[in-house]
């Protein structure tokens, strides 16, 4: 009985999955108000629907009563969270939201299912920040000169980027020295950095008005991936530099800065490999080696990238079910491969709607961006929109052996507090850009309306003394 019991669970779960994926698309070409509003709610159903099934098979295949309470708990906090949420500001978007919930549960089913106590101090922590970064797209609504702080963000972020580099307090991890310990916890502080680089480079970019302003700005954000690169956070500095690059043209509308870009960072990736690829980056060609050919070292470099083709391989098109694969084999399956994890146990049509999934929340922050007039804000939005879809491309390529792994983390759905804590700011401050971009419009329109009931009645008045 509890074998078809899972059975079926792994089948709607799939079913919830598409549907799922299917509104997030019909909500974003939605142009009318209560048919969206429609769409996001079921999507809400569909959300729980997902999560339900998942720990009703993980409870199931465990009988770990722990597994039901913290089901529950994950469950009062979501809720809460998109209550509260919508209940205070009216004109956030519903579908990022419901997004920023359900990657969050997606991540926490599957850190319960490889270590559950990974998944509590997960859960833990992204409460916390889920209600650290409410507060923000009301600062943000109150707050009128951010740009003006450009020079802040940008000295801010060179130090906490060098504070690595401080003895006792940073560390090196998978031959990357971009690691610090505050007590108990483990921090990242590029993923913080990264924010403050959008800050600083679209503060800067709004007050730039001459080549040499673009220059100046050019050579400060060269000094961030610089500093990343002597680091040996390679992953890291293609994630700004694509992200400089792609706000500078936003900036411009000059293909040349583009085109001229790209092929600028080509021409440097191809110099430091053929420079520094024994001495300084030595472990980023044992992950190149790996990534060509996985299986000509098996046990030792390309075991990590071999072991996350099986599990892909392995779990099909609809998985071998919760509990029944063996992601646990996959070296940090619960963080940098927990992509490939989710395949084996849920699907490989599971993890395609997943891609979709991460795609349709680009194009909405894309939207925030193209519809905000303040040009702060829209660089700001861009910025961070760019972030989020190479940070998930790297980690999504890394696992497929599309691309050598970059050791970076699938925003929200990857166990890493320093990841999850800085996906959470970008959301928030995409939801208060949202908030604004809307309140301006509904005033915009209150004004139209006024003028044009103040133009009437001027007309008529005329007409009278006619």
């Amino acid at each position: 009985m509890i074998n078809l019991i899972c059975e079926l669970s792994q089948y709607f779960i799939m079913l919830f999955m598409i549907l799922y994926t299917v509104k997030c698309f019909s909500a974003l070409i939605q142009t009318d108000e209560k048919k969206r509003k429609k769409k996001t709610n079921k999507q809400i159903g569909y959300v729980f629907m997902i999560h339900f099934f998942c720990y009703l098979v993980l409870y199931l295949r465990t009988e770990d009563a722990g597994i039901i309470v913290f089901y529950l708990a994950q469950i009062i906090v979501a809720v809460l969270y998109m209550l509260i949420f919508h209940g205070i500001y009216k004109e956030s978007s519903a579908l990022l939201s419901n997004n920023t919930a359900f990657l969050l549960l997606i991540g926490y089913t599957m850190l319960t299912r490889l270590d559950m106590s990974l998944a509590i101090k997960q859960f833990v922590l992204a409460t916390i920040g889920l209600v650290i970064t409410s507060f923000f797209p009301y600062i943000m609504t109150r707050t009128k000169n951010l740009r003006d702080h450009a020079v802040f963000f940008g000295v801010a972020g060179l130090i906490a980027l060098l504070s690595v580099f401080i003895p006792g307090f940073g560390q090196e991890i998978y031959g990357s020295r971009n690691w610090v310990h505050i007590g108990p916890l483990s921090l990242q502080p590029m993923e913080f950095v990264k924010i403050l680089f959008v800050l600083f480079v679209a503060g800067t970019l709004v007050k730039a008005n001459t080549i040499k302003d673009l220059f100046v700005n050019a050579v400060i954000s060269a000094l961030f991936m610089g500093v990343l690169v002597i680091e040996k956070d390679l992953g890291a500095a293609v994630i700004f530099y694509i992200t400089y690059v792609c706000m500078v043209y936003l900036a411009t509308s000059r293909p040349i800065f583009l085109i001229g870009g790209l092929g600028l960072g080509v021409a440097a990736v191809l110099c430091g490999y053929m420079l520094f690829k024994d001495s300084l980056f030595a472990h980023v060609m044992v992950r190149v080696a790996a990534w060509q050919d996985p299986f000509a070292n098996i046990d030792g470099s390309g075991y990590q990238v071999a072991q996350s083709l099986f599990a892909i391989g392995t779990g099909g098109y609809l998985g071998t079910g919760l509990c029944r694969g063996l992601p646990e084999v996959i070296p940090v399956a619960e963080s940098d491969f927990i992509f490939s994890a989710i395949c084996e146990e849920l699907g490989v049509i599971f993890g395609l709607t997943l891609i979709l999934v991460i795609v349709s929340i680009f194009i909405s922050f894309v939207n925030v961006s193209m519809k905000c007039r303040d040009p702060f804000y829209k660089y700001v939005s861009f910025g961070f929109s760019v972030i989020y879809i190479v940070q998930s491309l790297l980690n999504l390529g890394g696992v497929t052996k599309f691309i050598p792994s970059t050791g970076v983390t699938l925003p929200l759905i990857s166990y890493g507090v320093s990841s999850v804590l800085s996906t959470l700011v970008i959301f928030a401050v995409i939801q208060g850009i949202y908030v604004v971009t809307a309140r301006e419009a509904i005033k915009n329109e209150k004004d139209r309306e006024r003028a044009r009931i103040f133009l009437e009645q001027a007309h008529a008045a005329i007409a009278d003394q006619r």
